[in-house]
């Protein structure tokens, strides 16, 4: 009756998980192959077990309470532990299986991460990953993701972070730009050239550069800002202007000639990119293996 009794929990405890990371029961019972009815009652039957109430239900949203996001928080470990735990009884230990679900930058995520994962992928099958894309740093707990993949100093204390690379930001222009208005041989004389901002920074409009005197900051401006650093890299190799970005972005355009660099030498910033996941959370084999792969993978170790 115990042994019954445990899996039931464990069911409502994943029906919950699920409920909790689409906010709906017919997405939550969807991923788990249950119906939306069966998704209720399991629900149900784990709040009357709890005698707490874990969502907040109207007939067009699903939501947490506060006590549902303090369960769901630690609820998202013990099941990670329970997976891992039964494929050791299992002995199947050494072939990695389960789903990791991952936020990342929509230009990195959409690039360069999506072809790191395709080896990983390949080389455990059994491992499926869920990816969103958005440049909006999503709530980890809440939106169920396992980890994060982000640029820059982590600001919620709340994370663990583990550092994947440096990736360096390029100043880059086409060969057709300078064509038309000459090249600047020094970032000094960008102030007189139309610069592409991205606004996701914190210096849009003064590009910080590196001289026999230390670090320097140019004041720049121009006719173009976006959110987003493919869109100054497509409209730098348009040759509209002047745009300064992540590598990874440029690259594609540098490898085909539609862009080059400029001032190499007087690069001042690189941005640390990062794995985070929330410190209270138990990591999988699984997500370990990927993290650790990324590293390898990223510093061509």
């Amino acid at each position: 009756m115990n042994a019954v009794w445990t899996m039931d929990t464990i069911q409502g405890m994943r029906t919950f998980a699920a409920v909790a990371a689409h906010s709906s029961f017919t997405e939550g019972a969807k991923q788990i192959g249950i119906s939306t009815k069966l998704a209720s009652k399991y629900v149900g039957q784990l709040e009357d077990r709890l005698n707490a109430q874990l969502f907040n239900r109207t007939t067009r949203s699903v939501t947490l309470t506060d006590t549902g996001r303090s369960y769901y928080e630690r609820c998202l470990s013990l099941l990670d532990q329970f997976d891992e735990l039964e494929g050791l009884v299992q002995k199947r230990q050494t072939e990695l299986a389960g789903r990791i679900r991952i936020t990342a930058p929509t230009g990195f995520g959409s690039a360069e991460l999506i072809h790191l994962l395709k080896p990983f992928q390949t080389e455990h099958p059994k491992v499926t990953i869920e990816l969103h894309l958005s440049d909006h740093h999503a709530s980890m707990v809440e939106e169920g993701y396992d980890l994060a993949i982000r640029f820059g100093a982590l600001k919620d204390s709340n994370l663990v972070a583990r550092k994947l690379t440096d990736m360096r930001i390029v100043c880059c222009v086409s060969p057709e730009y300078l064509a038309q208005h000459g090249t600047p041989h020094e970032p000094a004389a960008l102030s007189t050239h139309n610069c592409l901002l991205q606004t996701t920074g914190n210096m849009i409009d003064n590009w910080a550069f590196k001289g026999s005197d230390g670090e320097y900051v140019v004041s720049v401006s121009g006719n173009f800002r976006t959110n987003s650093p493919r869109a100054v890299a497509h409209m730098a190799a348009d040759g509209l202007g002047i745009g300064r970005i992540p590598l990874y972005t440029a690259q594609p355009f540098l490898d085909t000639g539609r862009l080059q660099l400029l001032f190499e030498a007087q690069e001042a910033i690189s941005l640390g990119l990062y794995a985070a996941y929330p410190q209270n959370r138990h990591l999988t084999a699984r997500i370990r293996a990927l993290i650790d792969f990324l590293v390898k993978q990223l510093r061509g170790a």
